[in-house]
């Protein structure tokens, strides 16, 4: 597994190893019942076919321990970071909040600016050169950032995307964040996670696109770099000159 940069990283790893062990621990007593099966009722222990076949509890019981197991998992392990990983989101004021718009074969990142709100985006406004649709005209959006395959974020700090896509749909991948989902269009879908390690110098982490969307999928790749806050508010300012 890549190393955990996010707060929740952990935990689900931890899940996912529960998982592992327990399809591992189905893998050994299936196994085992399956040699047992070659021995108990091949030929030569059974020369004359038997169509009453035979009988026991032991299959029985193995399944209902099996589903036992599995109802812990969802009720002790998946429901739990479902109710905090789904629904209970930090409120927008203590996060850094930004959009992510999935395309063939980008990704376009959208921050709010100084004053916190999104401008307005007409699809007529569409081109090379303005991928969302940005109006400008707009008051809200005159500090709007925009950017290109490259999302900046700063440690220590809940992040909420929004995500959607402009044609079909994306996956947004995040393999050090563990965060995975699927951006669909006319949908918009919040994801959150926070940053607990800052990216190496000169280097950045990868957003991938995990749902194959086209015959340039294999291109569709976007970086993620982290930031002290300093160092995010000193990108902002520059990216907010060379709009």
């Amino acid at each position: 597994m890549p190393i955990v940069a996010s707060e929740h990283g952990p935990q689900l790893d931890f899940y996912n190893a529960l998982v592992h062990l327990l399809m591992f621990a189905l893998f050994i007593g299936w196994g085992a019942y399956f040699v047992y099966a070659l021995y108990r009722f091949s030929a030569k222990r059974n020369p004359r076919a038997n169509y009453h076949g035979t009988k026991g509890k032991l299959g029985k019981q193995s399944e209902i321990a099996v589903a036992i197991v599995e109802v812990l998992f969802l009720v002790g392990f998946a429901f739990p970071a479902w109710a905090v990983r789904v629904n209970a989101f930090p409120a927008e004021s203590e996060a850094t909040v930004v959009r992510v718009i999935g395309e063939q074969f980008a990704w376009n990142i959208h921050y709010p600016g100084p004053d916190g709100r999104f401008g307005r985006t007409d699809i007529k406004l569409v081109d090379a050169s303005n991928p969302l649709g940005l109006d400008r005209r707009d008051a809200a959006a005159k500090d709007d950032i925009t950017t290109i395959n490259q999302l900046n974020l700063p440690i220590d700090r809940p992040v909420i995307v929004h995500l959607s896509s402009k044609d079909v749909i994306h996956s947004f991948g995040l393999p050090y964040f563990r965060v995975k989902q699927d951006a669909n269009p006319g949908m918009t879908i919040p994801v959150w996670f926070q940053p607990t390690m800052l990216t190496p110098e000169g280097e950045s982490w990868e957003i991938a696109c995990s749902q194959l969307c086209g015959l340039g999928h294999y291109r569709m790749r976007g970086f993620v770099t982290i930031q002290t806050r300093e160092q995010f508010e000193a990108w902002l300012k520059e990216q907010a000159a060379a709009q």
